[in-house]
């Protein structure tokens, strides 16, 4: 079967469908860690709007993890898309562990104690190798190097 021709999309590469891939899966991830938030919601009594309760301090790790992943979620799709288009595999690649990361990141934050959310760091280098691989893109297409 041959790929549909879609003008700018069918210069990437193929491997960038593993790219496409990994920016769905963390659509679902989002959506596991919102659906935590509001069965914490439930649970602890937390009404809407509060973002947090001055009384239970369970339900404001589970808000916090959800909430910490939202402030980076536009940074690392941006990082995913650009550096992908050159390093498909390796940029997929780096967005999978950084979504296993935050998923480990709020189970060690629902624990009720905070320290355990480092257990998510290793999405870091992951989110570092994104970073790097996007600045690398931006210097080639400059023709810098």
């Amino acid at each position: 079967m041959q790929p549909i021709k879609m003008g700018v999309l069918s210069t990437l590469p193929k491997e960038y469908g593993y790219v496409v891939l990994v920016g769905s899966a963390s659509y679902v991830m989002l959506n596991y860690l919102g659906i935590k938030v509001s069965m914490a919601r439930k649970k602890y009594e937390v009404e809407y709007p509060a973002m947090y309760s001055d009384s239970q301090p369970l339900f404001n790790c589970v808000q916090r993890a959800h909430q910490n992943t939202l402030e980076t979620y536009p940074q690392f799709l941006f990082f995913l898309a650009m550096s992908g288009i050159r390093f498909p595999r390796a940029s997929a690649a780096c967005g999978a562990v950084w979504i296993l990361s935050r998923l480990s990141y709020a189970h060690g934050y629902y624990t009720g104690e905070p320290k355990k959310r480092m257990r998510g760091a290793y999405g870091y280098p992951a989110m570092l190798g994104l970073f790097g691989m996007t600045i690398f893109c931006a210097v080639r297409q400059l023709q810098w190097v």
